[in-house]
């Protein structure tokens, strides 16, 4: 079994690597519903037993997937988060959206005020089989995403919509109250007012990107919030190297990334570690870190990730790129 960790001063434990649920609902190429239930199985098997998600993971697909997988474990065994900040509504059918291949025909509506994130609480859990959710991050929220709307989404968060999740915690039907996000700005804006129990960050604490360590890290450590580290290889380029198509930030990988990743990936290989491995002990052994989400529908991509946790690491290569 995976060790386990505590998300802020919450009751809520996560397993140290977890995994992220984007993939099984279609991200880029069709995963069958019977190799979604593979993927989970040979987690749960693995012993991961926190699952993290979304509504905007194939309009719902996703949540749909793992909350059918999920129906037949005692709830107290797993750890489950989801997100709000977009409602789910009934909607055409569409051949993709968003990257993901036929999603589930839902259309989607941006709503961070205490309307918004109830409704979209109540759908995640219908589509999760659950009455509860032990994580729920506001999904999405900052300049990144809605750029000069980002001003009025932000103010139904704070004038309503963060009440409403509080509210909900205190009823015993969310266990803790997070972000979840592709930036630091926008987590320095509500936790310097506003406590939050973890921060889910994607790609701005890893090997490659330490935007995180400036403010947002030591503010997290003050304010008790557990990190929980999404997009830990950077959209692939720490998984695959700097290959001719590796993908930065979501995009081609620029000249200056591909020379830094060539650079990481020569010291790894004196040592004979896999950068990928490097990447990942990097984020578990970051002080704060609850746990390492790993995004993937090949339960061979998972095998090689939890192997690389039962490897030794040299001190000196962590002392180095640490």
């Amino acid at each position: 079994m995976l060790e386990t960790r505590r998300i802020g001063k919450t009751d809520v434990m996560v397993s140290a690597l977890s995994l992220g649920c984007s993939a099984i609902a279609n991200l880029y190429a069709e995963v069958s519903p019977d190799d979604a239930q593979a993927l989970l199985s040979y987690a749960w098997a693995r012993g991961i037993r926190y699952f993290d998600t979304a509504p905007h993971y194939g309009r719902g697909l996703s949540e749909e997937r793992l909350g059918s997988f999920l129906e037949s474990k005692s709830r107290g065994a797993f750890t489950l988060s989801t997100k709000v900040g977009r409602v789910l509504r009934p909607g055409p059918a569409m051949e993709q959206a968003d990257g993901f291949i036929a999603p589930l025909p839902n259309a989607a509506y941006y709503d961070y005020s205490s309307n918004g994130i109830r409704e979209s609480f109540e759908g995640s859990c219908s589509r999760l089989k659950t009455d509860r959710v032990d994580i729920v991050y506001v999904h999405d929220i900052g300049e990144l995403t809605h750029g000069t709307e980002n001003d009025h989404h932000m103010g139904d968060l704070l004038d309503t919509g963060l009440a409403e999740l509080q509210s909900l915690k205190a009823k015993g039907r969310i266990g803790a109250i997070g972000l979840g996000v592709n930036e630091t700005q926008v987590c320095l804006d509500v936790l310097k007012n506003h406590d939050l129990d973890a921060i889910l960050l994607a790609g701005r604490w890893t090997l490659l990107d330490r935007s995180a360590e400036a403010e947002l890290v030591p503010l997290c450590h003050l304010r008790d919030t557990s990190l929980v580290l999404g997009g830990i290889f950077n959209s692939g380029i720490l998984a695959t190297g700097a290959v001719d198509g590796a993908h930065y930030d979501y995009r081609p990988a620029p000249d200056h990334i591909e020379q830094r990743v060539r650079d990481l990936q020569s010291q790894c290989e004196a040592q004979d570690i896999p950068l990928a491995t490097a990447a990942l002990q990097f984020g578990l052994t970051r002080p704060g870190v609850a746990s390492v989400l790993i995004g993937t529908a090949r339960p061979s991509s998972l095998a090689r990730n939890l192997d690389a946790l039962d490897a030794d690491f040299p001190a000196p290569l962590a002392d180095a790129l640490f």
